[in-house]
């Protein structure tokens, strides 16, 4: 009986496949003719066919079972009971089996969803942080082996916890199987890059493609001696291009993909994709081509494995990050989940002024991402904080765009007297004053100099500031993604300047190596990191007793009468929560008739579930604390 069982069931998943195939080959058809001439590659389409039929034989029965629940769940990735955490591997507890070890901390503060950074193999020294890749699903032995993320992922399975792990798409490693072999003269991989005999076509392209690494990496060419031509290299000179415009690469690139599904990971992270198409007189970024390539990765993908869902790593212009949920025919059909990175780089220039105005105007003129769609929200990451704001909001402020991120440098990076951040510039490049902000959100947020003068009202401004940032990304709407360190409140890690491989990537300061001696204590010390850790705990139990912070609506900003007061709410067809932040070192006051024109204070009890106290009016006014955060519902 269970073996007819088990055989009407991969009968039944065999056919499942085929339909999902069927509807889908139209949409398939033409994004890959719409970026591959049909009549020169006719027979790399019908391989592709071949290779996805393939790649779906070879996905296991358990993880196709699983993509058939996802289907029928619907859109799993919007609920309000996925919180998560990214961290290093080796940073966080040794390797993977150390990962393991630590599932119960995770169960403790609420964490349910992990992106694990960089685990495969990548080139000794400098590497990128893995993101230099010899391997798309070798593990490195730095963090164990194969079998040790098997069981992993099945224990994370277990716990309905979900994973998510890096691939890049943009770049290999000269390391890389593919590039070891153009290196020795085979041409077909040689095609797999952009490589070049002389400088010719290099100069073309470098007339408009931007330095991504001015000072480590300066230009878009190396020239590789053993091979004697120019490879395209945008990021490291370690790192290569791949030639999206040979079909071969995307299919091998697809093959890659579903590797790294086939080992038990749920989302998929596609670094750097706003790069994947060149074109010579462009800026090279988030092309026309480029979309259609992501939506084609995700229409195969979808067919071979539906419960696998991509997020796109586009840390670009506000009016950019929307495109990759897909517009027009392909609105739907790119990336389900994206970085909210403007929110996140907006927070931290709400911080630095104290106001609101830009953040509210650009939420409020930015289009709205698609109703599948969700986001990774985050006050920080392993990278760097750009400062990618759009022009025109800053000038509807009254000022110069120029001036104001000179000011958000030195606010946060350049030690100014009255400035309590202890940050470093990143990337400056002299040409045009461009330059990114890294440190840790305690250092930045002024915890680090608090602590150094031991000024106790220094301490809880900025344990007040760390809690009200999360609390934002806990309830603005989609996926809230904590960094590892962060719910205790870690400070810069300076050792990276004794580190060769190091020293000269000041994001390594906000990499730091988790402090369990720390967490050992948080039970019985009495200092901000167990008031940070209790908070953060405190709101994400919270957030997963409130339905309405699904991500099915989208918040609804409201203006403010105040500047320094940040105010969105949340609802569905049963409840309503107000999110209130006061940005300000000072307490502020708002009138009721404010209150009451957002649906508030109307003949009813209304109270911060935060601190579970009823909001207190006196003389018709609500007074809102220094750094003060509330989420407020009927009583």
């Amino acid at each position: 009986m269970t073996s007819k069982r088990s055989s009407a069931n991969t009968d039944s998943l065999e056919n499942q496949f085929q339909q999902r195939l069927s509807t889908n080959l139209t949409l398939i058809s033409s994004l890959f003719f719409s970026l591959y001439e049909k009549e020169k590659n006719a027979v790399f389409f019908y391989r592709l066919l071949n290779t996805m039929e393939d790649l779906f034989h070879k996905r296991p029965k358990d993880l196709k079972n699983l993509d058939i629940d996802r289907l029928q769940k619907g859109n799993w990735y919007q609920s309000e009971q996925l919180v998560g955490m990214q961290l290093y591997v080796d940073r966080f507890n040794k390797d993977i089996k150390g990962l393991d070890e630590k599932l119960s901390y995770f169960d403790e503060l609420g964490i349910n969803f992990l992106h694990l950074m960089p685990i495969t193999t990548r080139p000794e020294g400098e590497n990128d942080g893995g993101y230099a890749v010899n391997s798309y699903h070798e593990i490195d032995p730095t963090y164990g082996t194969k079998k040790d993320f098997a069981n992993f992922s099945k224990k994370a399975r277990s716990r309905d916890m979900i994973l998510m792990l890096d691939f890049v798409v943009n770049h290999t490693s000269d390391e890389f199987e593919w590039a070891k072999k153009a290196i020795t003269g085979e041409e077909k991989y040689q095609d797999f890059y952009y490589t070049y005999p002389d400088r010719v076509i290099p100069d073309e392209f470098e007339k408009t493609l931007p330095e991504i690494f001015p000072t480590t990496a300066p230009g878009s060419f190396t020239y590789n001696h053993e091979m004697k031509k120019w490879v395209m290299t945008c990021f490291n000179a370690y790192q290569w291009d791949l030639n999206y415009t040979n079909p071969e690469v995307f299919i091998e690139m697809l093959t890659n993909l579903l590797k790294l599904a086939n080992m038990g990971v749920d989302v998929i992270r596609f670094d750097a994709l706003a790069f994947l198409w060149k074109k010579i007189g462009t800026d090279s970024q988030n092309l026309p081509e480029a979309h259609q390539l992501i939506a084609l990765f995700r229409m195969c993908l979808q067919v071979i494995a539906p419960g696998v869902i991509l997020l796109a790593e586009a840390i670009v212009a506000p009016r950019n990050i929307i495109k990759y949920f897909g517009e027009g025919t392909l609105e739907g059909n790119e990336c389900e989940v994206a970085y909210n990175a403007s929110l996140m780089a907006l927070l931290w220039n709400s911080i630095a002024t104290k106001k609101t105005s830009l953040l509210y105007k650009s939420l409020i003129e930015v289009p709205s991402k698609p109703m599948d769609g969700t986001w990774i929200n985050y006050v920080r990451c392993h990278d760097d904080i750009g400062l990618g704001y759009d022009d025109d909001f800053i000038r509807h402020m009254g000022w110069s765009p120029t001036e104001h991120r000179k000011f958000l440098l030195d606010y946060y990076c350049r030690d100014l007297e009255w400035s309590p951040s202890k940050g470093i510039v990143f990337m400056y490049n002299p040409k045009n004053g461009d330059g990114r902000i890294t440190g840790s959100t305690a250092s930045l947020l002024g915890l680090e100099e608090a602590i150094t003068q031991k000024d106790e009202q220094k301490i809880k401004q900025a344990i007040a500031k760390i809690l009200m940032l999360h609390g934002i990304i806990l309830s603005y709407g989609g996926i809230p993604l904590i960094y590892a360190g962060d719910e205790i409140g870690t400070l810069n890690d300076y050792t990276f300047k004794k580190h060769p491989d190091h020293k000269d990537d000041s994001r390594w300061v906000n990499r730091p190596m988790q402090d369990w001696d720390t967490v050992a204590k948080l039970d019985s010390a009495k200092n901000h990191t167990t008031e940070i850790f209790n908070g953060l705990k405190q709101l994400i139990a919270l957030r997963k007793k409130l339905p309405v912070f699904a991500d099915t609506q989208a918040p609804i900003i409201h203006p403010s009468p105040n500047e320094h007061i940040f105010l969105f709410e949340r609802k569905n067809l049963e409840q309503r929560v107000w999110v209130l932040s006061n940005f300000d070192e000072n307490s502020h006051f708002i009138h009721v008739s404010w209150l009451l024109s957002v649906g508030m204070l109307s003949n009813e009890k209304f109270v911060d579930c935060i601190s579970g106290k009823e909001l207190e009016i006196e003389n018709n006014l609500l007074k809102i604390a220094t750094y003060q955060h509330m989420w407020i519902v009927k009583a």
